[in-house]
Order: C-alpha cells, then structure tokens, then sequence
C-alpha cells in the first residue's frame, strides 16, 4: 500500500469571505432589486459548498460497472453514453468520414479584440478543401470560452498524477456544482473528438507555446489516454482504491487512437517549430495516425512586421495559404486509406514494455 500524502490544499474558505466570492456574480446595480432573493440563493449555495455535493443528483451505475449499487453522476453518465454512441458510429463503416477542425486562437470579433483571428480563417480554407472531398466537418473554435456567456474549459486538475484509474474517461471531475465549476464545456468536446475520423488543430504561438484555449483543451484530453471508464471501479475519487488498482496492473487504454490528425502552427516572431513539434509529439503518444509530412505545418505571418497588418500579411502570403490547403488534402487522403484500410500507424500492434 503506497501513502497518500496531503496537506497542501488551504481548506474551505470562511463565511464572509465566501459571501465576497459569491457576490462578485451580482455586482451589477441591477440585482439590487433583488437583494433578499438572492441573500437566500448565497445561503444555499454555502450549505451546499459546506456539505461538498458535487454531484448533487445521481443514479445507481447498474449493470455494466464495478459497482453496480454506486451512485453515478448523472452529468458523468449522459457525456458517457454520448461517448460510446459516438465510438459505435465511428467504427461503422457506414458513417460518413467527418473531420474535426480546432481554431485554437484566443481572438474574436465578439469580444475585446473585435477582430477575427488569423487561426480562424485558416481554418475555413482546410474546411473548403475538405467539404469539397466530400467529408463532413465540424469545427470547433476555442476561442468561444473568451466571448460565450458562462463557457468555460476547466482545468486539468491533475488525477492521473495520483494514479491513472483515477483520471475517468470522460472526465469526472466537473461539473462540481458545490464549487460552482459549472458551464464546462469539455463534455461536448469529447463527443467532438470521438466522432472525428480525422483531427486537424491550428493555433497561434502565444509566449513560445500554444495558445492558452488549446492547451486547456489538451491537458483536458489527458483521460483519452489510459483514463478509467468505469468511476464505480474507484468509488468516485477514492485515491487509494486508485492507486490500488493501478499497481495491480493497467492497460492505459487509449481511446482515441486510430484517427489521423494534421497540425497547423503560425506566429510572428518564434516558437512554432517548438509548438509544432510539441502538439505532433502529444498527438503521437495518444495514438493517432500522422496524415504525412504535408500534414504538419509551422509558418510565420508578417515576420517581425507590426500586429496591425497581421491580417494583410496573411493576405499576400498565398504560399502558405496553399500549404494549409495541402494540410487538409492530406488529412482527407489519410482519412480515406484509414478506413480502407490502407493507413496504419505502423509499430501499432506491437506491445509497448513501458506501457504508461
């Protein structure tokens, strides 16, 4: 048995200073109007916070889990059943192919910028190329958690680092309603990641790494690779019953493999290739399939020129605009042969001695 250390969380906030966080949703004098109402909505939300219930409604797992008599999440079941309808719909060969295009800007027209991103035009010329082959296309465009009402992409908050079994697939972890980490919107990504035969990401270089939008996305995608299905297994977050099944043996599914990713990564000044590589580098280890060298793309815009005319540098520069075409045409190839049966990953059924 290994020890579970602890002593680094500060506990539960006092009550008034609870009551200043739980104000800061009402600042606007127009709540006023509604003092009391909402002085008994706080008194609530503290009982709540007091008692933890972060998954105040739940339902009895039944046959299939663990522990059939543990009381499951009805949030956790429904984006898990989503999931496996998804996976089911994948593996037909029936589907039709579907990619999934990742704007990973943090930029929008909606919000402080007031102006698109670079990423998210990208996005719609591989979204041409595609539609064109054919394929079905779904984007998805982080930067909506800057400019959507109550959108949010939680962080990670790091359970596979306990052991493995504990990090559930989908993520258990939100929403915890007792915190008010609600409005997640991971769930509705997963099922995104899921259906997609094929995966193309493009992002900004923020600071020499990926955007910050993007990178939520992915530290949230950790329970994809090796995550528990089953939280009945685990009680929930019990660490030990975690840490005990994990040391008894593991096989870290990993339940994306198989689908074909391309990658886009632009900036102005340095840090794409390191982006680049980092995001090609992640992908591989989850076990997606590289749809080739033209698949893999790291460019400047406008190199050392002001931010103001980013956009028209983006314009003259119909190389690269040619290149993130050729990004999707080999993305749509690769999905092809995939599902044909023509693409592997090559190394695929061989057993991996370090298997974490």
């Amino acid at each position: 048995m290994t020890t579970i250390r602890t002593g680094q969380a500060p506990g539960h906030v006092a009550r008034d200073a609870f009551h200043e966080l739980f104000m800061q949703a009402f600042f606007d004098p127009v709540y006023r109007q509604e003092k009391d109402a909402i002085a008994r909505l706080e008194q609530l939300a503290w009982d709540a916070y007091e008692d933890g219930r972060k998954a105040p409604v739940t339902q009895k797992a039944g046959p299939g889990f663990a522990d059939p008599d543990y009381d499951l999440s009805i949030d956790w079941r429904a984006a898990r059943d989503k999931l496996v309808a998804a996976q089911d719909a994948w593996s037909r060969p029936s589907t039709p192919s579907r990619v999934l295009l990742v704007c990973g800007s943090s930029r929008n027209d909606g919000t402080c910028p007031g102006e698109i991103s670079k990423t998210f035009r990208l996005v719609q010329l591989a979204r041409e190329i595609l539609e064109a082959d054919g394929i079905e296309v779904e984007v998805l465009d982080l930067s909506r958690i800057t400019s959507d009402y109550d959108r949010h992409i939680h962080p990670c908050k790091g359970c596979v680092s306990t052991a493995m079994p504990l990090c559930h697939w989908p993520c258990s972890c939100y929403p915890n309603h007792s915190l008010r980490q609600t409005g997640d919107w991971m769930n509705d990504i997963y099922e995104m990641w899921v259906k997609a035969h094929g995966v193309i990401l493009m992002t900004p270089v923020y600071w020499y790494q990926a955007a910050s939008p993007l990178k939520l996305m992915i530290d949230r995608l950790v329970c994809a690779d090796g995550g528990n299905p089953d939280p009945s297994s685990t009680h929930g977050k019990k660490a030990q019953e975690a840490k005990d099944i994990e040391l008894k043996g593991w096989d870290y599914p990993k339940h994306l493999a198989g689908r074909t990713y391309g990658v886009v990564v632009h900036g102005d000044v340095a840090g794409i290739d390191s982006v680049r590589r980092a995001i090609c580098d992640w992908l591989d280890w989850m076990g997606l399939v590289d749809a080739g060298h033209y698949a893999r793309l790291d460019r400047y815009i406008g190199y050392f020129e002001p931010y103001a005319t980013s956009h028209d540098a983006l314009d003259a520069n119909e190389a690269m605009q040619e290149e993130v075409r050729n990004v999707a045409r080999s993305v749509s190839v690769a999905v092809q042969d995939l599902r044909a049966g023509k693409l592997s990953q090559p190394g695929a059924q061989l057993k991996n001695p370090r298997p974490k």
